[in-house]
């Protein structure tokens, strides 16, 4: 019979080729997350240095919070994170869609 030890990564090459392990992520009382911080939370879920849970866990996040820094990840990767990028998509997206409703009014 064939026992599976932890199959995590010790350490992964993170958003930026920095290698992270688990002790060099954004400490646990982090208050000020810039997008270089999320990016490396998300790509240690991504990648199984964390699972879902002890990063939820360990920042006290929102399962909401997490996957919305996923999925502006998942689109525009890092720069995808900022506020003030997340704030110009919303606000092109407003645009786009007022557009498309005067354009079905006409």
């Amino acid at each position: 019979m064939i026992e599976y030890t932890n199959s995590r990564p010790l350490r992964i090459i993170g958003p930026h080729s920095e290698v992270l392990t688990q002790d060099n992520l954004p400490p646990p009382d982090t208050t000020r997350w810039v997008a270089s911080r999320k990016a490396q939370v998300v790509a240690a879920v991504q990648t199984g240095l964390m699972s879902l849970e002890e990063v939820m866990r360990r920042y006290n996040l929102s399962l909401e919070e997490f996957y919305s820094w996923q999925h502006a990840m998942d689109r525009a990767g890092v720069k995808g994170l900022r506020v003030a990028w997340s704030q110009q998509d919303r606000l092109t997206r407003r645009r786009n869609q007022q557009r498309a409703d005067q354009l079905v009014a006409a």
